[in-house]
């Protein structure tokens, strides 16, 4: 498939703008919340155990990690953004933890900015996850797209996100969503790496997760509402004044990440499970996995360390795994399983 240049230059330079606009303006969500500030460990102080005996390490789509950690989808297609790929890769690969890569349309429809994504050679032991909109099914983008974009990752699995809000914003949004359920089905019956379906931080319900997994998708990313905000994002690169109005009325909308985690888990017990959406430090990862997620993924917090320097990005990756092990050890267990089946965590009345 062939993108007139002047597409794929849109798209490029849109890629641009979410890196400047996430790291200079403030699009973080106010008024809703991730949700898991209703919820509390029970403190042991005699955990009985030594710190030692600690293993956060897990698997997910049948790969080790060393943490239940994912450097969420985030960018690529750019300069800035390469280095910022990279330097996230060499940190995964270090500490064995999943990571994902922003949208790759850019990569289809303009090839040669590819390699920004490319991170394999820098990671290559790291469950890494290739990315697309699912909106690009209905145009025309197919079975071939989706391989061209595992085949540049060399990706364990392909994410699909889902992103109606930011689409009705973005300035010339794709928002023809009409049948994606049925071209869903067809590409994960196709595909020869799992899909994943990834919101982009509204949340994912129950109703649509069982839709979802229904038609062949083998993991579920909830993406849900508390942090960074696309509608603000979109709104700051608004072309109009609907546009900008749009965005600042639908900033806060959205399902909270715990109610996506515990209501999805409620209907399917054992879908893989990916918690994000306004993590921001380890003990919401450890909650997060109380709850019923498997693994759990950030992003602003990782892209604010991937513009100063690799060694920020691995200090961060040291404080998340210093703070999932300390709420293991002061709840009194020394696995992530224990974690999750302990009752430790309890919802605040």
């Amino acid at each position: 498939m062939n993108a007139p240049t002047n597409i794929s230059a849109q798209t490029q330079n849109r890629k641009a703008d979410h890196i400047r606009i996430c790291l200079e303006e403030d699009v973080q969500s106010h008024q809703i919340t991730n949700g898991l500030e209703r919820y509390r460990f029970t403190h042991s102080c005699l955990p009985e155990l030594n710190h030692d005996d600690i293993d956060i390490s897990t698997a997910f789509l049948g790969k080790h990690l060393g943490a239940p950690l994912l450097i969420s989808s985030m960018t690529g297609g750019t300069e800035q953004a390469a280095m910022i790929n990279q330097r996230l890769a060499q940190v995964a690969q270090h500490y064995k933890i999943a990571m994902g890569v922003g949208s790759q349309r850019v990569a289809v429809e303009k090839p040669q900015v590819a390699d920004t994504f490319a991170v394999r050679k820098y990671a290559p032991d790291v469950l890494l996850f290739a990315n697309l909109g699912a909106v690009q099914l209905n145009y025309k983008y197919g079975l071939d797209e989706c391989l061209r974009v595992v085949d540049i990752l060399e990706a364990d699995a392909l994410i699909l996100h889902i992103n109606p809000l930011q689409e009705c914003i973005q300035p010339k949004g794709d928002t023809n969503f009409r049948g994606l359920l049925d071209k869903i089905s067809t590409l994960c019956s196709k595909l020869p790496v799992p899909v994943i379906a990834k919101e982009v931080g509204n949340g994912i319900s129950a109703a649509i997760a069982n839709k979802l997994i229904a038609a062949g998708v083998a993991a579920i990313d909830v993406a849900g509402a508390g942090g960074t905000s696309w509608a603000k994002v979109e709104s700051e690169r608004a072309e109009n004044p609907l546009q900008r109005r749009l965005g600042k009325t639908f900033a806060d909308w959205g399902l909270p990440t715990a109610e996506c985690i515990t209501t999805i888990r409620a209907i399917a017990p054992n879908v893989p499970l990916i918690a994000s959406g306004g993590l921001r430090h380890g003990l919401d990862v450890a909650a997060a996995i109380a709850l019923g997620a498997d693994i759990a993924g950030l992003a602003m917090p990782f892209l604010q360390a991937a513009a100063i320097s690799e060694t920020a990005v691995a200090e961060l990756a040291e404080v998340l795994i210093a703070e999932i092990t300390t709420a293991l050890f002061c709840t009194g267990n020394t696995t992530l399983y224990n974690l999750k089946h302990s009752g430790s965590l309890q919802r605040i009345e």
